[in-house]
C-alpha cells in the first residue's frame, strides 16, 4: 500500500499506516521540528526492517546530550539511512505556491502515480471550539479555514483508491456548517463517495477521552465501505496502569538513566506502548513556581477524595492571579489516573502543564512529555526532535497511533 501523509505533524496518522508495512510516498509537514521527528521514525523503520535496531537505541541515548551535540549526532545518525527515504519527508508549507514542486517531488518518489491512499488533515486550530473562541474575530479571515480546498489539489492529481480527512468536531460549526458542507461538495465532485464519522480515540484502545471527525472516501469506481471501530483495540485499564511504571519524578527532574527494565504493565504490553529493549528518553519534568506547587495538590487532593474538580474561582485569594474568574475555571486540573480515559491532550500542554497534572500527589508536577505521549499512545521508542515545547505541540497535535492502526488494518482488509 502506497501512501501520502498531508499536514503530517509528526506522524501519528502514518505510525499507523507504517505498522502495516504500508510505504510512506511523501509526509509534508511545515514544522521543522516535526518534519526531522518523522525523518528518525522513517529511519527507525528502515533499521527495524534490517535487523539493526541496536543503531537506532545508541541514537536515542543522545537524548542526553546538549543541543549542539544532540543536532550533530542527528545529522551523523541520519548519514546511515538512504537519502531516498529520508527525502520522503517534505518539510514545506502546502500552499498553491508550494503545490507544483511539492508535486514534483512526489512524481520523483514514485515510477508512476499509482497512489492507493492519501490520508492526512488540515490545521484543526481553525475549526476547533476553543481555537475559535481564543482567536474571536480573526478567526474569520484565518486562511487556514480553506487548507481542505489543498487536500482536494492532491485527490485531483493523484486520484487514490481511498483518503481520510482527520478533523475535529468543530468543523461541524465554523461559519455556520458552511465550511464542512464545502469540504463535503468538493471532495464528492473529486469523484468519491463519502462518509463523515464521529469517534473517539478511547474507542479505539486509546487512554484518552479525544473525539474526531474522520471524513473517509472511496473512489467511485470502488465499493463504498462502512466504517466500525475495530472491537480487539477496546481498553480495559485505568489511566494509571499506562504511567504507573516510570520512574518518580519532581518538578524540574530529569530521568538521566538511560535504560530501565521495571516490570511493563499489562496496559502497555496490550497497547505496544513498551518492549523489554525499550531506552526511555523524554522524561523529564517541568519546574513549577511555589504557588502553582500548592494549587497543584489542591487539585490532585479534589479528584482523590471527592472526585471533584478544582475551580480557579474557588482558589484562596492569594493563589489567584488571573484577572478572570469567569471563564476556563479548570485551567489547573488533574489527569484521572483511577478512570480509563483522561481528557484530551492537546497542544496547549506545551505552554505550561497547569492543565495536565500528573495524579501522583507524592510527585506533585505536571507530565513530562513521554507521559503525554503515552497518553496518546505514542510507543516509548518513538522519538520526539526539537525542544520540549515543540516535543508538547508535536504530541497534543497528532493524531494517535492507535487510533490510527484500527483505521490503517480496516484499510488494508479492503484494499
Amino acid at each position: 500500500m502506497k501512501y501520502l501523509d498531508l499536514f503530517a505533524g509528526a506522524g501519528g496518522l502514518s505510525e499507523g499506516f507504517s505498522r502495516i508495512g504500508a510505504e510512506g510516498i511523501a509526509h509534508i509537514e511545515l514544522d521543522k521540528s516535526a518534519a526531522q521527528t518523522l525523518k528518525t521514525r522513517v529511519a527507525y523503520y528502515y533499521l527495524k526492517e534490517k535487523d539493526k535496531l541496536d543503531e537506532y537505541r545508541e541514537y536515542q541515548k543522545t537524548y542526553l546530550y546538549e543541543k549542539k551535540l544532540r543536532d550533530k549526532a542527528r545529522e551523523d545518525f541520519w548519514e546511515t539511512i538512504p537519502k531516498g527515504l529520508l527525502d520522503s519527508v517534505i518539510n514545506t508549507e502546502i500552499s498553491e505556491e508550494t503545490l507544483p514542486e511539492i508535486f514534483n517531488q512526489i512524481d520523483n518518489q514514485i515510477e508512476s502515480r499509482n497512489i492507493d491512499m492519501i490520508i492526512g488533515g488540515a490545521p484543526c486550530q481553525a475549526y476547533s471550539v476553543v481555537g475559535r473562541a481564543r482567536s474571536g474575530k480573526k478567526n474569520e479571515t484565518d486562511s487556514r479555514l480553506y487548507l481542505y480546498k489543498l487536500y482536494v489539489k492532491f485527490l485531483e492529481r493523484y486520484m487514490p483508491k481511498a483518503f481520510v480527512f482527520e478533523n475535529v468536531p468543530g468543523i461541524y460549526t465554523v461559519k455556520d456548517g458552511q465550511i464542512f458542507d464545502d469540504v463535503k461538495k468538493k471532495l464528492e465532485n473529486t469523484g468519491y463517495s463519502i462518509n463523515a464519522y464521529d469517534l473517539n480515540a478511547f474507542d479505539f484502545g486509546v487512554p484518552q477521552n479525544r473525539k474526531r471527525v474522520l471524513i473517509m472516501g472511496w473512489r467511485n469506481d470502488l465499493d463504498n465501505h462502512v466504517f466500525k471501530t475495530p472491537s480487539y483495540l477496546q481498553n480495559k485499564f485505568n489511566v494509571i496502569d499506562f504511567l504507573e511504571d516510570l520512574p518518580k519524578l519532581d518538578a524540574g527532574e530529569k530521568y538521566s538513566e538511560l535504560g530501565y527494565r521495571k516490570q511493563p504493565t499489562r496496559a502497555l504490553i496490550n497497547a505496544g506502548i513498551r518492549n523489554e529493549q525499550d531506552i526511555l528518553t523524554h522524561h523529564e519534568a517541568r519546574s513549577h513556581i511555589g504557588r502553582d506547587l500548592e494549587i497543584y495538590k489542591q487539585a490532585v487532593n479534589l479528584w482523590n477524595m471527592n472526585k471533584s474538580r478544582l475551580k480557579y474561582s474557588d482558589l484562596k485569594e492569594e493563589l489567584i492571579t488571573h484577572n478572570n474568574t469567569k471563564s476556563f475555571l479548570d485551567r489547573y486540573k488533574v489527569v484521572a489516573g483511577d478512570l480509563k480515559h483522561s481528557h484530551t491532550v492537546v497542544a496547549h500542554i506545551s505552554k505550561d502543564g497547569h492543565h495536565y497534572i500528573h495524579p501522583d500527589i507524592s510527585q506533585n508536577r505536571s507530565l513530562t512529555i513521554r507521559e503525554a505521549a503515552r497518553l496518546q499512545s505514542f510507543p516509548d521508542d518513538f522519538f520526539f526532535e526539537g525542544s520540549r515545547t515543540a516535543n508538547f505541540v508535536q504530541i497534543g497535535n497528532a493524531v494517535p497511533p492507535l487510533m490510527a492502526d484500527g483505521i490503517a488494518r480496516w484499510f488494508r482488509e479492503r484494499l
